[in-house]
């Protein structure tokens, strides 16, 4: 160990949500102290931080330091610090008051967002409060200069913002006119702001100006967006500075408050805050933005810099469980860092560890739900806790642990009780376990009368291991999304719960190895002794990658280093101290996909080229390469790291490598009860082994060796286990689910969906897949039926089953090993023309064992228009290719020519009529590709699963989820039959209950809807629906299905898995030839994006769930030869019986991203005027129904404009009283000033200088006045 100078102590502090952990360094110790204290105990003392620091100076130097008096500080050389100060006050919304200051007509930017809503099954549509309170719209406005070629030298307007680029200011800042804004502000008691203009990444003038006005006014803090993070996209980059603004001020108090605790001498101390990116701070630089991943970033540079080449070669997956939350990281030799990520529905758009929170920990609840076991993703909280905890909570993980014998009450802090003095209450939590087997075990003996009772035991186990799963499911897809195999990585395992999940998760992902620091329960504290000083800077640039820019790029490095290095010299560091490290920001011209690249070393390969590095980064992460493309420079970044090198992992003594257990405890390991020996990790030697099953105690975590597998005490006292895998056997019972089985598979069938879309998004090349994410993937039986299906667009949902099955009937035997089908045609199970689904086979043996599918949108697929979403299409051919059969696949040789010629020349049925054929088969090709990819990852997934279970058991369980699914529905419409009984006519044990509503051409869907309250079941009856159109709103009957599983889920309200059982107890009746079951010669395209809508509204206010929503999807595209775009528009949601409708977002059945307002300019020939709200447009009511959004778009060159949209004649309704919501709307502004209606449809060729504007429809209100 270095030695600690003139005697002093070293402080290295976490303070977490629940407990501060202190580790300090004694001089002449070769032992560090560990102290763990409440971080919230008013009682006993002020702050948690403080008071370790004041009970270990007593122990140091013997002498008593009374609360009431200052901390000495003499005896302290320096502290390190986290803390979840920042966390906690997003999460809780305790933050400083603030306004957010933003260009006019973008008053609603941060509201909208991207326009997704969280949750696609949430009808409230929940959506964390916006952080600011009031809004200041500034009359100011820059735009980005298009045409540089034609600009004159002497125009004084034009100026060349700092990433390069040329911008003309068209409205400049007028100061006067915004003082008294903010001194309204002034007057409300609100003396902070977040700053966001538009283009002020390039051109920050106007946000520096605000800034200067602000702070002369008395403001006392300004957070500009332009300064902390100037990157292209206004929305993350207005998150961020909100977010600064909001907790930077808390922060700052909090750190005066903790500088106040201690003597004069504090100012000389080196003092430093650990921030989201994994380096140190000042307390004059550790501000909110940086600040809200402080404490979970020392667990990573604790585990990475003690594990890492030390104790393993091996990259490591950092597993992170604690009482109240589960984070996931990984480390092969760098910090991996992301610039963007979302905490609390606030987006921060800044360098920080890739560390995702993937389940509530300990304290996750269990519950025994339609006949399986759910744990999480409620949380139990830290308050009121576990049973254990003897505060009234619910059963959890921590309690399962308990019973199982993975925690010992002996060796757990007795903390508990109203004096805080108890130790875990076992006997409460075995009175919960036998209560819940009781309810278990009646359902069983239900299911089958000669099934043996479950002890409370088992059901442990049970929960345990659905706890496992549960967990491992993300941690395959966090790795394996970048192109990384689980399997080849060690388990890095800290936190006060990891180590007992540790063995069983291993095992689980494929691992042989874990590694348990001897820290492992303070390993946050550690690492920040581990951690260096960290100074970014960071800027943006705007090129093409080539020599010239390169050399520019250069240069602004070189500038910005300087800076990083300065800013690290005042702080004390000599040069030969401080490395550097440079990044570019680059993309392919024409995606959004941009990687962070780090300067590469020449190692003869890459020649120390950004680009090489670029291409190989792209492709390791996506699959592929885009040859012909250019790449872009986005921004330029550098690193400062002051290395500090601390804290020194110490060696243990050589010892006899005997290892002596303390105690004997029995544990229960799955198939019975053992005899467990119980070591202190403290009395181990380096080099001693130790078998399971065994535990061992490393202060107070809990170490769990699981039989068969092995545990070495390495040469730094750390713990390695070595994993050896056990092949599974799982009893198969073909009439009766296991209940613990049947949610395991629930989870490995769904994550197998998962990593197929997973796949498919990473390997695409498309902007609708890859950032838009309008795709699907799932995994079939051999009957064709739904086994999971894990969408992002609610419109796929469960359509695809008909498309598998008309494959299967269509190819019959003729269905060979390697063969890969596409199709896309509506009367074959399809949606409309643009998505194509990719289905395949998989056999075992030569039999035909189930089947894989993914669903994609292109964005060209032929057709009338550019884009192939025509709004005046009346035949099917005029939409583009269409395809019903085709082998893209033969035997394992891919039909290039074939599906060429079907996507460049689609056949039209009127003679002498040529229809156009995709104007983009390379994207085509290189998506089905895609497609490929993802169906053959699920492939490979179910056979591993097969290869554990066998194929009985997985096609056993294959069908036990669906039943499953349908119990849950089932249940679902007896409950809403007794909810709405009142309102419904009554026949026997059926309700009836008839709605219809018209589109704006005046076809009607009507739906007679008939629940059987004593069976469960439902029939949907759509007799009286008007013909097939002549239009292209015609709906094919998968649209239908697609819209009546979406709403049966969102009423259950439970995550149940969306098969095929979903519509076992449903009948659905399409009359033939209607508009909801057209002819093979019909136009569909518009009966995917509008009609689906309608279906939705109608089902939805059937069951009386709630008022009808906006109904359309404001489809719009422009393009011309040379580029195409395609977007859909939120609106307001229907209100409900319990809540407002949401406004500005995506309503049923999509959820399709909005570009951000920069790159939508940056990209595009257009300028956008205003995009916000339209207030009140939302229907009134006991509950408002949501607003619609208005967006205002100029043409900056001649292009073709279409809209396809719907609810621009029949506005949605209310529902109980409630008023309807405002209709929607489409303008064009002409040159000469006139305003044109274009109705809810049509296609026209716009001028320069044009501007379209489109209002988008309200939700509907919920209740009259007397509700």
């Amino acid at each position: 160990m270095e030695s600690v100078e003139g005697g002093k102590l070293r402080f290295c502090i976490d303070r977490g949500g629940t407990f501060t952990d202190v580790y300090a360094e004694f001089p002449g110790r070769s032992e560090g102290r560990v102290m763990k204290l409440l971080s919230v105990d008013p009682a006993n003392y002020d702050d948690a931080p403080v008071e370790g620091i004041r009970r270990i100076l007593e122990e140091f130097t013997g002498e008593k330091i009374p609360r009431s008096s200052k901390v000495p500080t003499n005896k302290i050389e320096w502290v390190r610090m986290g803390t979840t100060v920042a966390t906690n006050a997003l999460l809780e919304r305790k933050g400083e008051r603030i306004a957010l200051c933003v260009t006019r007509g973008f008053r609603d930017l941060l509201r909208i967002g991207n326009q997704a809503r969280p949750n696609i099954f949430d009808l409230t549509v929940s959506k964390p409060t916006n952080l600011y309170e009031e809004i200041v719209e500034i009359d100011e406005r820059v735009e980005l200069v298009i045409d540089e070629a034609n600009v004159s030298d002497s125009s004084d307007s034009i100026v060349q913002g700092v990433s390069g680029q040329l911008v003309r200011v068209v409205k400049p800042l007028n100061e006067e006119a915004l003082r008294p804004l903010l001194k309204g502000l002034l007057n409300k008691g609100i003396r902070c702001l977040a700053v966001v203009l538009l283009h002020s990444y390039t051109y920050p003038n106007h946000e520096t100006s605000v800034a200067k006005l602000a702070m002369s006014m008395g403001f006392k803090q300004v957070s500009l967006s332009s300064a902390l993070t100037p990157m292209v996209r206004a929305v993350p980059r207005g998150f961020t500075a909100c977010v600064d603004a909001y907790l930077t001020p808390v922060i700052k108090e909090y750190l005066r408050g903790f500088v106040s605790k201690f003597d004069e001498g504090m100012g000389q101390l080196n003092v430093l805050f650990m921030q989201s990116d994994g380096g140190l701070a000042p307390e004059s630089r550790f501000s909110g933005h940086k600040a809200v991943l402080s404490g979970p970033a020392g667990g990573v540079v604790g585990y990475s810099q003690t594990l890492f080449g030390v104790e393993t070669n091996k990259p490591l997956i950092g597993f992170d469980m604690g009482g109240t939350s589960t984070d996931v990281s990984r480390y092969a030799g760098s910090y991996e860092h992301v610039i963007e990520t979302q905490i609390s529905g606030a987006i921060i758009q800044a360098p920080q560890l890739e560390i995702n929170t993937v389940a509530a920990g300990g304290g996750s609840k269990l519950k025994f739900q339609f006949g399986a076991f759910k744990v999480g993703p409620e949380s139990v909280g830290a308050h009121p806790g576990p049973v254990c905890y003897r505060k009234g909570g619910d059963l959890a993980v921590t309690d399962a642990n308990l019973i199982l014998g993975y925690v010992i009450p002996d060796y757990f802090p007795s903390i508990f009780g109203p004096n805080e003095d108890q130790p875990l209450d076992v006997n409460a939590t075995k009175i919960e376990f036998e209560k819940l087997a009781k309810q278990i075990n009646i359902y069983r003996r239900n299911q089958d009368p000669a099934s043996k009772d479950m002890t409370v035991e088992e059901i442990a186990q049970g929960f345990v291991n659905v706890a496992n799963e549960t967990m491992c499911r993300p941690i395959r897809q966090l790795t394996e999304m970048k192109g990384h195999e689980t399997k080849n990585h060690a388990l890095a395992c800290f936190g006060g719960a990891g180590p007992q999940h540790a063995c069983a998760i291993a095992r689980s992902l494929g691992m042989k190895e874990v590694l348990i620091h001897r820290f492992c329960g303070i390993l946050s504290a550690y690492g920040m002794g581990m951690a260096d000083v960290v100074e970014e800077e960071q800027g943006p640039y705007s090129a093409v990658y080539g020599p010239e820019s390169v050399l520019e790029a250069s240069n602004r490095e070189a500038a910005l280093l300087n800076r990083v290095k300065r800013k690290l010299q005042l702080q004390g560091f000599q040069e030969e101290n401080i490395r550097t490290e440079t990044y570019l920001n680059l993309r392919y011209e024409g995606t959004d996909t941009a990687i962070m690249v780090k300067r590469p070393i020449d190692d003869g390969r890459s020649k120390g080229d950004y680009a090489f590095e670029f291409t190989r980064l792209f492709q390791q992460e996506y699959g592929f390469k885009l040859e012909s493309r250019n790449i872009m420079i986005c921004d330029v970044r550098v690193r400062g790291i002051g290395v500090t090198n601390i804290l020194k992992p110490q060696a243990l003594p050589p010892g006899s490598g005997t290892a002596k257990s303390v105690a004997q405890y029995t544990v229960y390991f799955g198939n019975g009860w053992h005899d467990t020996p119980l070591f202190k990790l403290e009395d181990l030697a380096c080099g001693c082994v130790i078998s399971g099953p065994a535990i061992i105690m490393n202060g107070n975590s809990t170490v769990i060796v699981e039989p068969s597998c092995k545990a070495v005490i390495t040469k730094y006292g750390n713990i390695k286990i070595e994993i050896e895998s056990i092949h599974k056997v799982v009893e198969v019972t073909k009439e009766v689910a296991d209940v613990v089985q049947l949610s395991i598979f629930n989870h490995r069938f769904m994550g197998i969906a998962e990593q197929m879309g997973r796949t498919l998004q990473r390997t695409s090349i498309s902007t609708n897949i890859k950032e838009r994410l309008d795709f699907s993937c799932a995994l079939f039986g051999p009957d064709a039926g739904l086994v999971a299906n894990a969408p992002h667009v609610p419109v796929h949902l469960g359509a695809m089953s008909s498309t598998v099955r008309w494959q299967m009937k269509y190819w019959g035997d003729n269905l060979k090993e390697g063969d890969v089908l596409v199709t896309n045609h509506p009367c074959a199970g399809g949606s409309h023309l643009p998505d194509i689904t990719v289905v395949t086979p998989v056999f075992d043996k030569g039999e035909l064992v189930f089947f894989v599918a993914s669903r994609g949108h292109h964005a060209e697929i032929g057709g009338i228009t550019p884009g192939s979403m025509p709004p005046f299409s009346k035949s099917i051919w005029e939409e583009g290719a269409a395809m019903k059969a085709f082998k893209l696949v033969k035997e394992g040789i891919f039909q290039e020519e074939g599906i060429s010629q079907l996507l460049l020349f689609p056949s039209s049925e009127q003679s002498g009529h040529k229809i156009p054929g995709t104007r983009r088969l390379q994207d085509n090709l290189s998506d089905l590709h895609a497609q490929i990819a993802a169906n053959q990852r699920g492939i490979s997934l179910i056979k591993e699963l097969i290869e554990q279970y066998g194929l009985e058991t997985v096609q056993s369980y294959m069908n036990h989820v669906q039943v499953n699914a349908e119990g849950a529905v089932r249940v679902m419409l007896k409950s809403v039959a007794a909810k709405i009984s009142d309102s419904a006519k009554v026949e026997e044990d059926s309700l009836i209950i008839e709605e219809e509503d018209s589109m704006d051409d005046g076809s009607v869907i009507h739906l007679k809807l008939t629940i059987d309250r004593k069976r469960g079941e439902a029939f949907f009856d759509f007799s009286g629906t008007s013909p097939e159109v002549y239009g292209n709103w015609n709906a094919p009957e998968a649209v239908t299905a697609a819209a009546v599983i979406y709403c049966l889920r969102c009423l259950v309200d439970v995550d149940i898995p969306l098969n095929q059982g979903c519509l076992a107890p449903v009948k659905i009746y399409i009359p033939p030839g209607s508009f909801l079951s057209p002819s093979d010669k019909a136009a569909v395209v518009g009966g995917n994006v509008l009609t689906s809508q309608r279906i939705t509204d109608v089902v939805l206010t059937a069951f009386q769930a709630c008022a009808c929503s906006q109904g359309c999807m404001n489809n719009l595209t422009f393009g011309d030869d040379t580029f195409g775009y395609y977007e859909t528009i939120g609106g307001g949601c229907g209100a409900g019986p319990g809540w407002d409708g949401t406004s500005g977002v995506q309503c049923h059945m999509t959820n399709t991203r909005m570009t951000d307002p920069e790159i939508f300019e940056q990209r595009y020939p257009v300028l956008l005027h205003r995009f916000g709200l339209r207030e009140n447009s939302g229907g009134a009511g006991f509950h408002r129904g949501g607003d619609g959004i208005v967006r205002e778009i100029e043409f900056r060159r001649p292009v073709v404009v279409s809209i396809l949209s719907e609810r621009r004649v029949h506005a949605p309704r209310g529902l109980k009283g409630g008023k309807d919501g405002a209709r929607g709307a489409n303008y064009l502004v002409t040159k000469d000033k006139r305003k044109v209606y274009l109705g809810g449809k049509n296609t026209v060729e716009v001028k320069a200088g044009e501007i379209l504007q489109i209002l988008t429809p309200g939700g509907g209100g919920w209740g009259g006045s007397s509700n």
